[in-house]
């Protein structure tokens, strides 16, 4: 993802910014997803992996990217906290 647009992009919600997911976190976001265990912040299941996707820094919402193109949805968030395995800050 485009470094610029990265600086300019925060959560639609809280104005959080946001970063791109590191693999951990997305590995452990597609295993929850895998099993069927994650669903959007509107309550819709999550039923696709994600290639890419990006997390607010205080890590609490994620956002998928597809195709190059962040879905900045309030809809569409994926709050981190229903994920048992996700990993802890570094």
């Amino acid at each position: 993802m485009d470094k610029r647009l990265l600086d300019i992009l925060c959560c639609p919600v809280t104005k959080t910014p946001v970063r791109l997911l590191t693999r951990t976190e997305l590995d452990a976001l597609n295993g929850a997803v895998a099993a069927g265990d994650v669903t959007t912040t509107a309550g819709s299941p999550v039923r696709e992996r994600l290639e890419e996707g990006l997390i607010t820094v205080d890590r609490k919402l994620v956002y998928r990217v597809e195709d190059g193109v962040p879905v900045m949805l309030p809809e569409e968030g994926i709050g981190t906290t229903q994920l048992r395995d996700f990993p802890a800050a570094a």
